[in-house]
């Protein structure tokens, strides 16, 4: 199994032409999460053709209109493509107050929708197996960032289950974790299970000031999703008054959490050339990748762990 990511979106603030406003799309065995949800947020999503049906699960960062007006275009694109299963919302305090006036425009839907209100360090499962917690973030309203894990299971031994003469049928019950009899026998899936094998995972994280917090909810993660509001060191003084990121604090950041690879996003409208941003923070973080609209970035288990 493997993780696709689409940065569906780039800007913060408002969406300009050829940048609409930050969100990502996240696919795991066909199902689908969606992290923020900024106004026209479903026109990208359409040209990407992923579909909206498999929509499980919406995460919002924050209530700030550029993350959260797309809901209603959204909710309608899903109830057009035909869905009738549960929609789970996630997101800070004040989530149920704003969605619900957001679905005033919407307030019919062919399938529930479920809000979760988070305050930080909750942990919760997401669509695909994924396996989803957060933080606060510092933006000086409720603000969440968000990490999600795809785990993985220990290799089969299959010569350790010869040894023991199970037969075949046998071996993926033991392989999913479940304990068999066999002959008098009580097998545990430890005796024919390897080591635990590492996982792959991402963070999301935007419209924050740096933390010593948020460094480790992306601990060791595979990719970090991070905000680039400016990419101007004499802009500091802004990012600390609007609680927002230079793109060197993001590589500072990824660097901090011991990230492996670093994509930025969520770039003011006043910056045109998103080189500069990408330049700043390969001089701290080299790994680092500015986001264009529609960038898609697959994670897959690594060669090291297949042995």
């Amino acid at each position: 199994m493997m993780i696709d990511i689409c940065i569906l979106g780039t800007c913060g603030m408002m969406p300009l032409p050829g940048r609409w406003l930050s969100s990502t799309l996240v696919r795991c065995d066909s199902s689908l999460t969606l992290f923020d949800c900024g106004e026209g947020t479903q026109i990208p999503w359409k040209s990407l053709g992923w579909g909206f049906r498999q929509l499980g699960a919406i995460c919002l960062s924050h209530m700030h209109a550029d993350h959260v007006a797309g809901l209603p275009g959204i909710l309608f694109m899903v109830a057009h493509a035909g869905r009738t299963e549960p929609l789970h919302i996630y997101g800070p305090t004040g989530t149920t107050y704003i969605t619900d006036g957001l679905r005033r425009v919407a307030p019919e839907m062919p399938y529930p929708v479920i809000i979760h209100e988070l305050k930080g360090h909750e942990h919760f499962a997401l669509p695909g197996g994924l396996q989803a917690s957060c933080a606060p973030a510092n933006h000086g309203i409720h603000c969440l960032a968000y990490r999600a894990e795809l785990p993985r299971r220990p290799a089969f031994q299959a010569a350790r289950a010869q040894e023991l003469g199970l037969p075949v049928q046998l071996w993926s019950r033991l392989q999913h974790g479940e304990t068999v009899e066999y002959q008098g026998q009580t097998i545990k899936p430890a005796q024919v299970l390897g080591p635990p094998r590492r996982g792959i995972s991402f963070a999301y994280i935007t419209d924050t000031r740096p933390t010593q917090q948020l460094a480790m909810l992306a601990r060791d993660v595979d990719l970090l999703i991070c905000e680039s509001m400016y990419d101007d060191p004499e802009d500091l003084p802004l990012a600390k008054s609007n609680a927002h990121m230079l793109a060197e604090e993001s590589a500072g950041l990824a660097l901090s959490a011991g990230a492996h690879e670093l994509i930025l996003t969520h770039f003011s409208p006043k910056i045109h050339d998103t080189r500069q941003a990408e330049k700043a923070a390969r001089a701290v973080f080299a790994k680092t990748r500015a986001a264009k609209d529609g960038m898609v970035v697959s994670l897959d288990y690594s060669n090291e762990q297949e042995a």
